[in-house]
């Protein structure tokens, strides 16, 4: 464990920060398995979910919690799982 004052505050920032990018990962978890059901299950509000999908992942991106290309990628991953299915039916 951290002996000096400034490793012990590093320790605590480290800390906050970790929980917060917890919430976020969790929050871009969650909403790309949203889209991933909608799409499964041929849901009217597929779009919708996707631009919601999108918000999310790229507020995590610009808070850098994901790197910008990861979520460029999750993001892609998501619009090309969406035209396929709509080409399909």
């Amino acid at each position: 464990m951290a002996n000096h004052p400034s490793a012990l505050k590093r320790a605590r920032q480290n800390e906050d920060r970790r929980q917060r990018n917890k919430t976020v990962k969790t929050r871009v978890k969650n909403v790309v398995k949203s889209v991933r059901q909608a799409v499964d299950q041929q849901s009217p509000e597929i779009a919708d979910s996707l631009v919601a999908a999108q918000a999310t992942i790229d507020k995590a991106a610009k808070k850098r919690v994901l790197h910008r290309r990861t979520a460029s990628r999750k993001i892609s991953r998501l619009a090309k799982r969406i035209n396929k299915a709509s080409a399909t039916k």
